[in-house]
């Protein structure tokens, strides 16, 4: 316990991508999976609360701070395994290797990592911010791509017994944005590593349309889909940019939402070019940046000092100086009215801490 690096009265906006939020009664950098330990046994002693910070780009922190214990998973390293035969269809097989990397690895260095040793299955994943180890809880996802596609297993701590268990991808059920982790289990484990099986050699991604035509009809390489991928976020501001104040946001604010057919159909009785993915026979996802816009939002909106990015109708930002309460009520604002115009109650993909 003495090793253990207890902090007091840290403020948290600068762990933040949105530069907001108030102080933490206690802050603990856990370098180690005994580090983790060792801070849960701190908080159990004195009865309070644990939030778990990781790169902090899916948070928004109250002002008025966490009167508890912030936990941020600091654990580093990244390794490749032993690879296996993988069959890609009836007569051609591709070595998969097992990639681990520790929770506390910045995601994009990661992505980085495994594209240049030619592993294929993130790419398309590239300049997401934050840390490897909350990937798996919302199973994040961008450009066609998700991590669900590719994670073996999660290394975590029970914080019910204490133990380290390893979750199977089955185990987290991964879903669109979700899984136990952040659903059915939530609070219940804390990520110490996660293990993705990646295609040696194997060709990028490029299903999603704006990659699609990036590109043409030239087939890219792993590494231009990543640089491509790169290119498309800056240009929307969701690779953070500290000279770039549309990248202070938490990233796409909402979650696109998956609505009857039946439902679907009544907006584009409006709305007759309305865009839609099927999701299955009964369900489509609609695109929430189409929603917020044909609401009445454009790019740039402001309300105070918190505001729509210019560049990327999804991202809420902070102009400079904006509190939590602003921000709060520019995303209520948004949610009822778009439920007014369609009748849909879009859902936040941030976790909101300290309210």
């Amino acid at each position: 316990m003495s090793d253990l690096d207890i902090q007091e009265n840290i403020n948290l906006a600068p762990y933040t991508t949105m530069k907001i939020g108030g102080r933490a009664r206690f802050f603990v950098p856990a370098e180690s999976e005994n580090d983790v330990i060792e801070a849960l046994k701190f908080a159990v002693e004195r009865s309070i609360n644990v939030f778990v910070l990781g790169g902090g780009s899916n948070v928004l922190i109250s002002d008025n701070g966490f009167d508890g214990l912030v936990l941020q998973v600091g654990i580093l390293g990244s390794e490749v395994l032993s690879g296996s035969q993988l069959s890609t269809s009836s007569s051609e097989f591709q070595e998969s290797k097992l990639v681990t990397a520790g929770a506390g690895e910045d995601w994009d260095g990661f992505v980085a990592f495994c594209v240049g040793r030619d592993l294929a299955g993130l790419e398309c994943l590239s300049g997401i911010p934050g840390f490897v180890g909350g990937t798996p809880v919302q199973n994040v996802g961008a450009y066609g791509q998700e991590v669900a596609e590719s994670i073996v297993s999660v290394r975590c701590l029970d914080r019910d017994s204490l133990e380290i268990v390893e979750l199977t991808n089955e185990d987290c059920r991964f879903s669109y944005r979700n899984s136990i982790l952040n659903s059915t289990a939530i609070g219940r484990y804390i990520v110490l590593s996660v293990t993705f099986s990646l295609i040696e050699n194997g060709e990028p991604k490029v299903a999603y349309k704006d990659i699609r035509e990036y590109f043409g009809e030239r087939r890219p390489t792993l590494g231009e889909v990543r640089e491509a991928v790169l290119a498309i976020r800056r240009a929307k501001s969701m690779v953070i940019d500290a000279d770039d104040p549309n990248s202070r946001s938490a990233g796409s604010f909402f979650k696109n939402p998956v609505v009857s057919n039946d439902d679907f159909a009544k907006i584009q009785e409006s709305f007759p070019g309305a865009p839609c993915f099927v999701v299955d026979e009964r369900s489509v996802k609609v695109p929430a940046a189409w929603l917020i816009e044909n609401a009445g939002f454009q790019k740039g909106f402001a309300l105070g000092r918190a505001g729509i990015s210019s560049k990327h109708t999804l991202a809420i930002i902070n102009r400079g100086g904006a509190t939590s309460g602003e921000i709060v009520a520019l995303k209520d604002h948004i949610q009822s009215t778009v439920e007014q115009h369609f009748g849909i109650r879009l859902q936040p993909e941030p976790i909101f801490v300290g309210f």
